[in-house]
This record gives structure tokens, C-alpha cells and sequence, in this order.
């Protein structure tokens, strides 16, 4: 999830069952030429385990080279093939890769050969074809290449708000050896069981829905309010811009106020005053 998947946020999740967390997606190529995107980019802590760099990158020596250099600190990375954003698809990145299997192959198999860690994770994450055997040919030739586990999206590029396709999920995963995650509009710990029985999956992975329920996986419906207390101590102590604080409050309290207090809190402009308006309303 790109802005909000950083360090405070996977801290929180993990706090509520989360298993495997995923940065937000950083442009291999910037990550490798610019200290400054490093620092901005990529942040963790002893805490922040098991841990998945995901990257977008569109050749295999920039990527083999940040994958070196997150190594020490992760345990894994993942190739962003699904992001269907125009601006990726315009530089090479995200889901224009499901089209360029030799591409994907050679950025796997680079990462295999320059990171000496065996126990290092090469993943990627897809979406799917109009014509699925084209996405089964792209996943067979993955597998053969070394990767370690593959995150199926169950949309084409096109198909934005369309029920997620989790019938070619399980098709996919009928035809690997490897583990298949699904993804896609799982927003309960019951839609994460449901898909996961549907698809016969491996796991489930979840983004907008933790984002509005941070404590999804540990079975709350909505996000109960010691989570909400959890996420200010966690993003204070760890120096959280502001936007980002306030954002992630707003998708968490979306489903437990009414319009016009969203409307006056999604209006406030410091974290003192997020922090008057929790006090006052929810003796947080």
C-alpha cells in the first residue's frame, strides 16, 4: 500500500495478528542510486519480522542490487506485477510485467543469483488475464525460475470495483507446486476464511480492508478502540509525519462515526488536536 504499509502501521497490525507484512512499493532503480530515497523509503526495526521489501523495477540488476541491500534487514522481497496505477504502467512497472514473463523470469533469477541468503524470499504479485492460461503459463514459468511463493489478484489491469474473479485464483493455484496467495476485497477475518476454503489457497493477503480495520485478523468486525489507542502511541513514538497519522485514523474510525463527525475530525489539522477530539469523545 503505497504511503501507508510503513513501519508504524505494520507495527500495529502485527499487534493484531498479522503474519507477514509487506512495505509499500519502492522503485528498485531510486532505492539503489538515491541515499536519500533509502531513508525515506525504507525504515524498520527489530520488531518489524517477517518482513517483505516489495519493488517495482523493470530490470534485473537495479533489482538484484536493492534486493542486496535490504537483505541484512528483511526476509524477503516481492515484484510488483499487479499495480495497475498509469504511472507504473507507463515506466515498466507493475502489472504491464504479467505481459513480460522473460522479463519477470530474468529479474528472479538475478535476485537468486546475487543475494547468498537461501533462506531470502523471492516473490511476485500479479494480476490475472482476460485469457487465464496466459497467467498460468507466466506462473509455471516463475515457479521454474526459483520463485518462492506467488500473490494472485484476482482482477485484469482493466477491472477496478468488478467482483474479484476467485475462481481463477483457485485455478492458478491447482496448477503450481509452489504457494499461491489470494488477494482481493477480503475486508473480515470470515471473507479471509471464505476465500481461503473457496481458492484452496496457501494464505490470504489483505490491504484496504486492514487499513479501515487494523485488527482485522485478530476476528473484530470494526476496529475496537483499544486499536485506535494502540496506533497513537505507536505513531507518536515513532515520529509519524502527520498526514499519515491522521490519515490512517480516518479510514479506522470511518465505520464507528456518523457523517458529521467524520466530517469535523477529517477537518482537524494538528495531533493535538486529533488527540482533544479522542479525549473528549472517547476518553482516549
Amino acid at each position: 500500500m503505497v504511503r501507508y504499509s510503513k513501519l508504524a502501521f505494520r507495527t500495529l497490525v502485527r499487534k493484531y495478528c498479522c503474519d507477514l507484512c509487506y512495505t509499500p512499493m519502492i522503485v528498485a532503480a531510486d532505492f539503489v542510486r538515491s541515499t536519500k530515497a533509502r531513508d525515506s523509503e525504507f525504515t524498520t526495526n527489530q520488531g518489524d519480522c517477517p518482513l517483505i521489501v516489495q519493488f517495482a523495477a523493470n530490470d534485473a540488476r537495479l533489482l538484484s542490487d536493492a534486493a542486496r541491500i535490504v537483505c541484512p534487514y528483511a526476509n524477503g522481497i516481492d515484484i510488483n506485477c499487479g499495480c495497475p496505477q498509469r504511472w507504473a504502467m507507463a515506466e515498466g512497472y507493475g502489472a504491464c510485467l504479467i505481459n513480460k514473463p522473460e522479463l519477470v523470469r530474468d529479474m528472479v533469477k538475478q535476485v537468486r543469483n546475487q543475494v547468498e541468503n537461501p533462506k531470502f524470499s523471492v516473490s511476485i504479485k500479479i494480476r490475472i488475464h482476460d485469457d487465464l492460461t496466459r497467467t498460468v503459463d507466466l506462473c509455471r514459468k516463475a515457479e521454474a525460475t526459483g520463485v518462492s511463493w506467488i500473490t494472485v489478484h484476482g482482477r485484469t489491469v482493466e477491472e477496478r470495483h468488478q467482483p474479484v474473479h476467485y475462481d481463477a485464483i483457485k485455478i492458478i493455484k491447482e496448477n503450481m507446486s509452489i504457494p499461491v496467495i489470494a488477494n482481493g476485497d477480503i475486508r473480515s477475518l470470515k471473507e479471509a476464511e471464505n476465500v481461503w476454503q473457496i481458492t484452496g489457497t496457501d494464505g490470504v493477503m489483505v490491504a484496504r480492508g486492514l487499513l479501515a480495520n487494523p485488527a482485522m485478523f485478530a476476528g473484530y468486525e470494526e476496529t475496537p478502540l483499544k486499536c485506535i489507542w494502540d496506533w497513537v502511541d505507536i505513531a507518536l513514538e515513532l515520529g509519524t509525519p502527520y498526514m499519515c497519522f491522521h490519515q490512517h485514523l480516518m479510514y479506522m474510525m470511518e465505520k464507528i462515526t456518523s457523517k458529521q463527525e467524520r466530517r469535523v475530525f477529517n477537518a482537524l489539522s494538528s495531533a493535538s488536536a486529533v488527540l482533544d477530539y479522542l479525549t473528549e469523545h472517547y476518553g482516549i
